[in-house]
C-alpha cells in the first residue's frame, strides 16, 4: 500500500539517459531532493532519448537510478507529417483549430501506457508534478488528474504558449511551480493566471571547485575561448551564435575559439569550422571545467524560463553574455551583476571585446555571479520553497 504522501513526477525524458535539457534536469533534481528529504517518489517517463524523433531507444520497465524508482514507458506511434504541418502553422502565428491543437499535442510525445499507469495509481499519489508545459504528455496527464496536477511549466514567450488549449491547462491544474518571477509574470499576462495558484521554486545548484585550465589543457586549446552548453538548434539561437562568432573573428582579427558542449548538429559557417570545437556530451565535471576556463558563457536563446547553465557558469566564476530578448536571462544577469546582454551584432562585438580587454573587470563579474548563485540557489533554499509549494497545493493526506 503506497504511503499517502507519495508523489509522482512526469516528464517526457529522463535527464542523463542520453537526454540533455533544462526542464528534464530541473524535474530530475527536484525529484532526487524530494526523495532525499524522505518523500516517496515515482518518476514516470518515456523510453525516448531524442526530442526530435521520440523513438523508443530505452527498454520499458522500472530502473532504480539516482536514488529514484524511474518507470520507463513506450511512446505511441506518431503522424509526423501532419504534426509538422500543424507545428509550422503554429510557429508562424497562423490560427489553427482546437482539433488541430489537440492533434499536435497528441502526436508530439504521448504514451498511452504511462497515462494508463497514472489512471490505475492516481489515488496513490499526493501530487503529480508535470512538465514542461509544451508536450502532450504533460497536457493530457494534467487534465486527467487536475486536482493532483502541479505544473512545472518552464514557460516561454512563444507562439505555442498562445494556443487555446494552454489556457485550459493553466486554468485547470491545481497549481504552478515557476522558476522565476519573470516566468510567473508571463503566465499572468498570457492566461490571467492568479498569483495565489503559483509559487516560485526554481532549482538548486551545488557548489563545485574545478581547475580553470584543465579543459583547455586536455583538448589542446591554446587560444582564448567562449562557451555554449546545451542543445544546438534554432530555438536555442545556436546558428545565430555561430554567425556572430564568425563575423567577430573577421572584424576584430581576434583569435577566439567557440566551444560547444551538449548534443545536436551545429549549424555554422564553413569559415568558422576550424575555430570551433565540439566537445559533445561531457561529464558534469568537464562541463564545469570548460565553463571555468571560458572568457564568457554565451547564451543566445530567447526561449528560457530558467537559465540553469548560465547559473552554473556563474558558479564557475565566468560571466554571461546573453540575448537581450530573453527577459529571464537578462534578469539573472541584472540580479547577479554577473552578465551582459546584446540586442544585435554590434552589441555582441562591443561586449565581447570589453570582456577580452578587461580581465580584472571580467573576474569581478564572475565573483559576483558565484556569490549570487551560492546565496540564492543553494539547495536548502530551494528545498524549503518546494516543500512550501507542495504543502500549499497538495496538503498531506491522513
Amino acid at each position: 500500500m503506497a504511503r499517502p504522501d507519495r508523489i509522482a513526477f512526469v516528464c517526457p525524458r529522463y535527464a542523463g539517459e542520453g537526454a540533455v535539457g533544462g526542464a528534464e534536469t530541473l524535474l530530475k533534481n527536484l525529484a532526487i531532493h524530494a526523495a532525499a528529504a524522505g518523500i516517496p517518489v515515482d518518476f514516470l517517463t518515456t523510453c525516448a532519448q531524442s526530442h526530435h524523433t521520440w523513438e523508443n531507444n530505452l527498454p520499458a520497465g522500472v530502473k532504480t537510478t539516482d536514488g529514484l524508482q524511474v518507470h520507463f514507458f513506450p511512446t505511441d506511434a506518431r503522424d509526423v507529417p501532419r504534426f509538422l504541418r500543424i507545428q509550422q502553422s503554429i510557429d508562424r502565428g497562423r490560427p489553427v483549430s482546437e482539433t488541430d491543437e489537440l492533434f499536435w499535442l497528441r502526436n508530439g510525445v504521448y504514451s498511452s501506457a504511462l497515462l494508463a499507469h497514472l489512471d490505475r495509481h492516481a489515488t496513490d499519489y499526493r501530487a503529480i508534478l508535470l512538465g514542461p508545459y509544451l508536450f502532450g504528455l504533460s497536457y493530457f496527464a494534467a487534465l486527467a488528474h487536475p486536482r493532483q496536477a502541479l505544473l512545472v511549466p518552464c514557460l516561454h514567450d512563444e507562439p505555442f504558449a498562445r494556443l487555446t488549449c494552454m489556457k485550459r491547462l493553466f486554468s485547470e491544474t491545481a497549481g504552478c511551480l515557476f522558476n522565476s518571477q519573470d516566468e510567473r509574470e508571463l503566465a499572468m499576462e498570457l492566461f490571467t493566471f492568479p498569483a495565489a495558484k503559483s509559487r516560485i521554486v526554481g532549482m538548486g545548484l551545488d557548489p563545485f571547485a574545478v581547475d580553470s585550465t584543465a579543459f583547455a589543457r586536455r583538448h589542446g586549446l591554446t587560444a582564448p575561448y567562449v562557451l555554449y552548453s546545451g542543445r544546438r538548434e534554432p530555438l536555442k539561437g545556436t546558428p545565430l551564435l555561430c554567425d556572430y562568432m564568425q563575423t567577430f573573428r573577421e572584424r576584430s582579427r581576434r583569435d577566439v575559439k567557440l566551444v560547444f558542449t551538449g548534443s545536436g548538429t551545429i549549424d555554422a559557417p564553413p569559415a568558422l569550422r576550424p575555430h570551433l570545437f565540439d566537445a559533445g556530451f561531457v561529464s558534469e565535471t568537464e562541463k564545469h571545467e570548460a565553463m571555468a576556463g571560458a572568457i564568457a558563457f554565451l547564451h543566445p536563446s530567447v526561449n528560457e524560463s530558467f537559465g540553469i547553465v548560465l547559473l552554473e557558469a556563474f558558479l564557475a566564476r565566468t560571466p554571461g553574455l546573453v540575448h537581450a530578448r530573453s527577459r529571464v536571462l537578462v534578469s539573472q544577469c541584472r540580479a547577479s551583476g554577473a552578465g551582459l546582454w546584446f540586442r544585435h551584432y554590434p552589441d555582441f562585438e562591443n561586449q565581447l571585446l570589453w570582456l577580452l580587454d578587461h580581465p580584472e573587470a571580467r573576474a569581478a563579474l564572475g565573483s559576483r555571479g558565484h556569490d549570487f548563485v551560492a546565496r540564492e540557489y543553494a539547495w536548502p533554499v530551494i528545498e524549503r520553497k518546494f516543500m512550501e509549494a507542495l504543502d500549499a497545493f497538495a496538503p498531506r493526506r491522513a
